[in-house]
């Protein structure tokens, strides 16, 4: 053969060879920059998972941090009034307030905090409780006809109010009846799964929509209790007490804020015309009175970019006692 083809023919094979040299070293190049990508972006979602919980666990804190000092507020309260009114230091509301001096942040200085605070204190027994629907377990006509006033108050229907009651007394029975079928109900059964407002679903008639209405006028607490006439809305109190329109409870409200109800003697002698006179129920058939025992707190907290709502219940016996926490909603 020619030695001059041997030569281009070599001289070709070593060019081949070493394009392919070439792709190969591209495609290993290619191969570790994805590589080494994967493995940032692996790394980066770990750090920025890290990140949330941590936030998470912050906003927790803080919740629970503002949720005792509720607490603390509630009882030194309870020291000097033995009445509670919308005019006492528990219930000014905590606007947007800045934490970010007190929250401790591992970024640079030169990143920025967003820390906000916002809470309040609701008092629960200004709401129309459920649980005075059950007397012995069973529906109370009376409580029942009080409900059904609320609802026509506020434009919903009131035959809402006998099959909440009856709702409330079938699962009372259910869950006080044993695994093999007997009945074991007793008059001081309180294992009951109405809870919180939205357990309402479950009764036929009620909507989100009626939840929405009802709010800020019922709720569930864990035993029975009167309403205090000094927090409670107009509509509430129209409800609670016999013969006193909606009206007129309006102008106890814009009355009360001028002056607290010291007791409810007090209250029912600024019942305009005593409209409940003559009606032969007794004070205490009406369930009302001028101090609480349990309250709500809603507290909402914002940290960067995590967020937590909460609601919690506290009972609060007396002065003397401690103030407790039933339970708490996170969001």
């Amino acid at each position: 053969m020619n030695p001059c083809c041997l030569k281009v023919r070599h001289q070709l094979r070593y060019q081949h060879q070493r394009g392919v040299a070439v792709i190969t070293a591209l495609l290993l190049t290619a191969l570790a920059i994805t590589l080494v990508a994967s493995l940032f972006w692996q790394q980066q979602v770990q750090v920025r998972s890290i990140e949330n919980q941590r936030l998470q666990l912050q906003t927790q804190w803080i919740l629970r941090g503002a949720l005792d000092w509720a607490r603390l507020i509630l009882q030194e309260d309870a020291k000097h009034s033995s009445i509670d009114t919308l005019d006492e230091p528990w219930t000014i509301e905590l606007s947007e307030t800045r934490l970010d001096q007190y929250v401790e942040n591992s970024r640079s200085d030169s990143d920025q905090t967003d820390a906000v605070l916002i809470g309040r204190i609701v008092d629960a027994q200004g709401r129309y409780n459920l649980r005075n629907l059950l007397s012995n377990n069973l529906p109370n006509p009376t409580e029942v006809v009080v409900f059904a006033r609320l609802l026509k108050s506020l434009n919903l229907a009131p035959e809402l109010a006998q099959a909440t009651a009856d709702a409330m007394a079938a699962s009372v029975k259910r869950a006080t009846t044993s695994s093999d079928g007997k009945s074991n109900t007793t008059p001081n059964a309180v294992s009951l799964p109405f809870t919180h407002n939205e357990d309402l679903l479950a009764v036929p008639g009620f909507s989100g929509e009626i939840l929405r209405i009802l709010k800020d006028y019922v709720i569930f607490l864990p035993e029975q209790t009167n309403v205090n006439v000094n927090t409670a809305s107009a509509v509430v109190l129209a409800a609670r007490v016999p013969n006193l329109s909606l009206t007129d409870a309006r102008l106890m409200v814009t009355d009360r804020e001028r002056l607290t109800f010291k007791d409810v003697n007090d209250f029912m002698a600024r019942i305009p015309d005593k409209q409940t006179s003559g009606t032969g129920t007794g004070i205490t058939d009406y369930k009302i009175s001028a101090d609480t025992h349990y309250f709500i707190v809603n507290g909402k907290v914002r940290l960067n970019r995590a967020t937590l709502e909460m609601q919690a219940l506290l009972a609060r016996p007396g002065a003397g006692f401690n103030t407790t926490v039933k339970w708490i909603r996170e969001e």
